[in-house]
């Protein structure tokens, strides 16, 4: 509170409708026709939701050109909202355009991070038209609201400091996306042998597949050993362990028919099979990377009436590359490094973004956080 208070420096802040400050637009004359998408096309297709570029459309009339003057797309019914500073399309009129009715007064970035304070619980769960029947008269914080030049002062400051925040997470999710490119680029390169070049043997021959144990909630006891089945979190834990040591997973049956994991622990295994390969000749990890390369094709193996499944015996003939132990290890090493880089949330990327965006959070949230003495 000390920064914000020599920021106001004994100004008052206000508290003011939001439809003082901001409007909205209908995305009509915006919207996209053709739903012909590609990456090959130059314009992105907006949604305010979680996907947010839908993909990129060849149309050429409609552009808004918020690279020009930027917008804010809020979707009327989640409350959900972006930033937009580059030309685009929106694919439906539920997507709004908030901009603002006078920068001198309000800067449209300072509204954008304001809304994101905003807790969830404020909004309607009816599917009402959120913009309209509920955030116009929301109050915003305008700090020094008679003072034009005092008020444009504090609000780009605090606009600056999110936007390092948010340009740092930018930065790193735009590393983390090169990463998994260039992950899967090797992954594919390393796991890939000539023809003659490697033996290939059948996984019977270089291992052992043991079956799942049938289990209900009702024989479960719980304890400290996950439960695993169909996926690779587990379900429930059990007070006994039928698994131990390193072995790979895959599931049987249902959506993730197929699914591979690693696994180098205590549990209790049920609908699912393990692979237990012989370490003399396959190492555990090597097997465990071809297999998760392969898992496309392990899950359009399933087959069978009621609930398609992947079955065990299956597996027992699937061919598997077998190079020397040294080369198996190299090329563990290699995509060891970029699993962790790239999907670990306790070492990787994914933890440095997860902590900048809990950072930007914080300090968004702080930032805006305005005494409200005066709120009438």
């Amino acid at each position: 509170m000390s920064f914000l208070e020599k920021l106001l420096n004994g100004e008052v802040v206000e508290w003011k409708p939001l439809d003082e400050y901001a409007d909205y637009e209908q995305p009509t004359r915006y919207l996209v026709n053709s739903k012909n998408y590609s990456d090959n096309f130059k314009t992105p297709v907006l949604t305010a939701g979680k996907t947010f570029i839908l993909g990129y459309t060849d149309e050429t009339d409609g552009i808004n050109k918020a690279s020009e003057n930027p917008v804010i797309i809020f979707d009327d019914f989640t409350t959900a909202n972006k930033w937009v500073d580059f030309d685009f399309k929106a694919k439906s009129s539920a997507m709004k355009m908030i901009i603002s009715k006078d920068e001198s007064k309000a800067s449209l970035k300072y509204i954008y991070y304001w809304l994101n304070t905003l807790p969830s619980e404020l909004v309607d769960g009816d599917h009402k038209r959120q913009w309209i029947s509920n955030y116009t008269k929301k109050l915003i914080p305008i700090p020094c609201p008679d003072n034009p030049k005092k008020l444009l002062e504090i609000q780009q400051k605090i606009v600056a400091i999110l936007d390092t925040f948010m340009e740092l997470t930018a930065e790193l999710t735009a590393e983390l996306t090169a990463r998994k490119t260039q992950y899967s680029y090797y992954r594919e390169k390393l796991l890939t042998f000539d023809e003659g070049k490697v033996e290939w043997k059948r996984l019977e021959e270089v291992g052992e597949i043991k079956r799942g144990v049938a289990f209900t909630k009702k024989q479960s006891v719980f304890g400290k050993f996950p439960v695993v089945a169909n996926a690779a979190e587990p379900i429930s834990f059990h007070n006994e362990f039928n698994r131990n040591g390193e072995f790979i997973v895959v599931s049987r049956s249902g959506a993730n028919a197929g699914l591979v994991s690693y696994w180098n622990e205590e549990l209790f295994l049920t609908d699912a099979f393990s692979i237990h390969p012989n370490g003399s000749v396959l190492n555990t990890k090597f097997a465990f990377y071809f297999l998760k390369r392969n898992q496309r094709e392990i899950h359009l193996m399933k087959e069978g009436s009621g609930v398609p499944h992947v079955r065990a015996s299956d597996f027992e003939v699937y061919k598997i590359p077998i190079p020397s132990l040294q080369e198996q290890e190299r090329i563990v090493s290699i995509l060891d490094k970029f699993d962790i880089l790239t999907n670990s949330i306790s070492e990787g990327l994914p933890k440095e973004i997860a902590l900048r965006k809990k950072q930007y959070e914080y300090y968004r949230d702080l930032l805006l956080t305005f005494p409200k003495d005066n709120l009438q």
